[in-house]
């Protein structure tokens, strides 16, 4: 007779196998020297011939088992991770978004699980993928449900004025476009599950996962549309699958599936290329020049006089998903190591030219200020030559240093003005004008002054990239023993809300790389700070890296050794995702 032994089964009590089965009283298949039972759960497991001290029939019992229970659901998102990875789902390759010679293909998910589920599975597929859609009473709790909470939470410094739309285009895009609400609702079961307490229901994960399923078909569905017409004949269209993208990975880094991250962050680049490349006239020389024309095109006609300075949806979407690409791009630069791939496009939308204002402002949407990320990614070109110079034996190392010291000193310039600007708690309201208003970053407990921190919280980390680059493994180093305390002195004692820290993994781990041992307590301490580990995955996993790197602090790799090998120890390819 076969015997249910899955993780949910009950009441199936096991005699002979490892101790960890007979507390929880499941069927153990006696595997050495992890079963299979404790393996799906990732729990340990005990199997000592002797009977533990613990397996008192008491208190001692009692705390064991409830340190079994803790064990399951903490490691839940390791498990949903496997489910997920499982599940292959990928938009494919680059050149599968919108070919640029403007020819039909028919888009390749490269999985036989989406293309078996068709459109009908879909429940939002009620009308044309460009129509609206009717909501149903679950997809409206989930929608708002992601309005009001998971997206404050993986966003928290976004607060657009409300004086120019606010975050209304969201809830304008969710509604009228199916590919959009289907890829931003991928989001909302994970974390109302986590509100819940039911996160280990294999069966609630199930449909979280047919939900993801269903938005790659929508996202499939969308692009043969596109594919057909081409990128310039339906420029709102392929907006709004760029948005959708990216909101479909940053679901994927939030469950810790990152198998995919790299595929899809690739196709977003590949559309965004595409969509500046669609409407560039020939005279046009530079680079965001496109940028700028694609923003004139997707300015809705409709809009009344009233509301002639607040953007249109695919506006904003543009803006924030562009935001989020360009800020990926640099991350993901440093792991390669290569130069980021929209390195052209740096300067023109992230800095002041001309005197005006930047086209995408990194602060407003991630904390962090424009300059630094620039910085980053020079530092990261630089990065790029030096190896190429290297493997081909030509490295000019006066240059390399030249170029770094340019670097180093924009660097220090910007933080030490930064560091100087006061700190301040924001007054009370004095009128309802003053509420309508004001911008929303100066508003009572509001997220500026904490932008300024979180800033010179990355302008330190990419001052130690740049050590690391040109002078090398060296954590004994005075210079890099100061910005590593610096970040934690920030983190620890000025960041007002610990789980800002989610916004900062990438500094964060910087600085646990070149931590020496005495400074480990520290990182330790503010991961462990972060609850459930299940919300802060990738936290969490920035962790797991920084104990790796400091078991090899003896390996005798140190003349070799960058921040790229050791991120790579955690990643699953060539890029790595959890930042």
């Amino acid at each position: 007779m076969n015997i249910d032994v899955s993780p949910g089964s009950r009441n199936i009590r096991s005699f002979n196998g490892c101790w960890t089965c007979r507390l929880r009283r499941k069927k153990c298949d006696e595997r050495r020297p992890v079963c299979e039972i404790c393996a799906s759960l990732h729990i340990t497991c005990h199997f000592e011939q002797e009977k533990p001290e613990w397996m008192d029939g008491g208190a001692r019992q009692e705390q064991m088992a409830a340190r079994f229970k803790q064990e399951v659901k903490d490691n839940a998102h390791r498990r949903r991770e496997e489910r997920t990875d499982m599940s292959g789902d990928s938009i494919g390759t680059t050149a599968d978004i919108a070919p640029r010679n403007g020819t039909s293909t028919e888009p390749d998910f490269g999985l036989s699980t989406i293309q078996r589920t068709g459109g009908n599975r879909c429940p939002l597929a009620r009308k044309d993928v460009q129509g609206g859609i009717r909501l149903g009473q679950s997809d409206t709790i989930l929608l708002m449900f992601y309005l009001e909470n998971v997206l404050p939470f993986l966003f928290p410094f976004y607060h657009p004025s409300i004086v120019r739309g606010g975050r209304a285009w969201i809830l304008e895009m969710m509604i009228n476009s199916p590919v959009v609400c289907q890829a931003t609702l991928c989001l909302s079961p994970y974390f109302l599950s986590l509100a819940q307490g039911t996160d280990n229901d294999d069966v609630l994960w199930e449909r979280v996962l047919t939900r993801t399923r269903d938005a790659f078909v929508m996202l499939s569905q969308a692009l043969q549309i596109i594919n057909s017409s081409g990128i310039a004949g339906h420029l709102p269209g392929a907006v709004r699958i760029m948005a959708s993208i990216v909101q479909l990975q940053r679901y994927e880094i939030a469950v810790l599936s990152l198998g995919n991250c790299e595929a899809h962050h690739n196709a977003a680049l590949a559309l965004f290329e595409q969509l500046l490349e669609s409407v560039r006239p020939a005279e046009l020389t530079e680079p965001c020049a496109s940028f700028d024309a694609v923003l004139d095109r997707l300015r809705a006609a409709s809009l009344s006089e009233e509301f002639l300075h607040i953007p249109s949806a695919e506006q904003a979407a543009f803006l924030f998903s562009s935001a989020l690409l360009v800020f990926d791009d640099i991350v993901a630069s440093t792991v390669l190591p290569e130069r980021p791939r929209l390195y052209e496009y740096h300067k023109g939308l992230l800095g002041n030219t001309n005197g005006t204002e930047p086209r995408i402002d990194l602060e407003a949407i991630l904390g962090c200020q424009n300059w630094v990320l620039l910085q980053i990614g020079e530092i990261s070109a630089l990065d790029a030559w030096k190896q190429q110079c290297k493997r081909t034996g030509s490295l000019d190392v006066m240059e390399l240093v030249h170029q770094a010291t340019v670097i180093k000193h924009s660097l220090e310039a910007q933080l030490t003005h930064i560091e100087a600007q006061p700190i301040t708690i924001a007054g009370e309201y004095k009128s309802v004008l003053d509420i309508l208003t004001a911008d929303d970053n100066s508003r009572p407990g509001a997220t500026k002054n904490q932008t300024y921190l979180v800033t010179q919280v990355w302008a330190h980390a990419a001052l130690l990239y740049l050590f690391v680059v040109v002078s090398g493994w060296q954590p004994a180093n005075s210079e890099v023993r100061h910005h590593v305390s610096r970040i934690i002195e920030l983190l620890s004692s000025h960041i007002s809300q610990p789980s800002l820290l989610r916004t900062m993994t990438w500094p964060f781990s910087v600085a646990g790389c070149l931590a020496e041992p005495m400074q480990e307590a520290h990182f330790r301490a503010m991961t462990e700070k972060l609850k459930p580990p299940s919300v802060f995955g990738t936290v969490y996993k920035a962790f797991e890296m920084m104990e790796k790197v400091w078991r090899r602090r003896d390996a005798g790799d140190a003349a070799t050794r960058d921040l790229a090998t050791c991120f790579r120890t955690q990643c699953h390819s060539s890029n790595c995702w959890f930042f």
